[in-house]
């Protein structure tokens, strides 16, 4: 074997131990993956091939991305493509998996809330009062206009 080969196999070998080898932080709850590359271990040894596995991801990612903010004015799921292409670079980049970790510990704390009877009994209501004035709304237009469409109404 060549020198070549055997920083390759370190390389891999590194990147195969768990964080507390490493000297990155353990979660506490155990429940996250480490953070880290999630890249084939064939790529992550070649660091050309992965420098190019990681580019690849990044364009993918910002393609996702992209499309996602054009659907926040388009029609489209906007915010579901953003956060898809999010987990996209999730794949491969800490910063990415940051955010998400962060994004999905912040629904997941809003679902709780949410569930709450106290906040659940106030969005009833204020649904109800919302639904009670628009109903009213729609029963004066249709009161001093009839049925007719608002772009036929002479005056």
């Amino acid at each position: 074997m060549n020198t070549g080969s055997d920083e390759r196999g370190e390389v891999a070998a590194a990147v195969k131990e768990g964080p507390e080898e490493v000297g990155a932080e353990v979660p506490e709850t155990g429940a996250e993956a480490p953070l880290g590359s999630r890249a084939p271990q064939f790529v992550q040894a070649r660091r050309t091939l992965h420098l190019s596995w990681q580019v690849g991801v990044f364009v993918i990612g910002l393609a996702v991305v992209g499309a996602g903010v054009m659907m926040l004015v388009l029609p489209g799921p906007g915010w579901l493509v953003i956060f898809g292409g999010m987990a996209i670079w999730a794949t491969e980049f800490v910063w990415a998996q940051l955010v998400l970790r962060w994004t999905k510990r912040k629904v997941s704390e809003a679902a709780q809330r949410a569930l709450d009877p106290r906040v659940r009994r106030r969005n009833m209501i204020l649904t109800t009062v919302g639904l009670v004035i628009i109903g009213l709304l729609v029963g004066i237009y249709v009161w001093k206009f009839g049925l007719t469409m608002p772009w036929k109404i002479d005056e």
